[in-house]
């Protein structure tokens, strides 16, 4: 992948990073975190990529193509870029959808399509699977590239739950609205962001991340 034209880079010493995500739900959840840090969140869009060509994922695991696009997207931006690769694992299904978790159900042109054709297909998948056997939770995993496309830290984060038998809560996105996350049985699309960055996998994942994120991880 080539050099993108036209693009400026951040100042020295500016800690600035780059989240790989087309999804902006996953882009302001880091950036919620990582702010205060004192770091400069930027989503593909705000730095005129979001047309670059996606590099394919076809790794074994959501650590693999985690780094796949970390190393991919560095290289082409000449930016420090941090990738997150996530979905869904269930217990009664033998993990899945895992890695296959943003299309698994196949259907929809839009973000929000596919989210209901995923859960519907969820929720037929585990139709006769009783409470005890719905456990599944959330899984990220997170990798941070330098503008050469060495690999800088990997890190992991899992939210646990049970799969609910119907859609509840308006926050969140994807699978949200059917894990189970709370001893009062709220749903993690039921949580203010606040509480849902306080626990989530992906929040996890990031916080394990900001040790790692001194001076010299900027290096080249």
């Amino acid at each position: 992948m080539t050099e993108m034209k036209g693009m400026t880079s951040p100042r020295a010493g500016c800690r600035e990073i780059i989240v790989a995500s087309g999804n902006p739900h996953k882009v302001e959840e880091i950036r919620e975190i990582l702010a205060p840090c004192g770091f400069a969140v930027r989503s593909l869009t705000e730095v005129g990529a979001e047309s670059m060509p996606e590099p394919v994922e076809d790794g074994n695991s959501f650590a693999e193509n985690a780094r796949i696009k970390a190393v991919a997207y560095a290289r082409s931006l000449g930016r420090m870029v941090l990738a997150d690769d996530s979905g869904l694992a269930v217990d009664a299904l033998g993990g899945a959808p895992g890695i296959h978790s943003a299309r698994w159900a196949g259907t929809g042109a839009t973000r929000a399509e596919r989210d209901a054709s995923n859960n519907a297909k969820l929720l037929r998948e585990l139709a006769s699977v009783p409470d005890a056997r719905r456990s599944a939770r959330f899984v990220c995993a997170l990798c941070l590239a330098t503008p050469s496309g060495r690999v800088v830290a990997e890190t992991r984060g899992e939210y646990p739950g049970v799969i609910g038998h119907m859609l509840r809560g308006t926050n969140g996105f994807g699978y949200d609205p059917l894990l189970v996350v709370t001893s009062d049985g709220r749903t993690s699309a039921e949580l203010s962001p606040e509480e849902k960055n306080a626990r989530s996998h992906r929040a996890m994942a990031v916080r394990a991340m900001v040790a790692t994120l001194g001076s010299r991880a900027f290096g080249q």
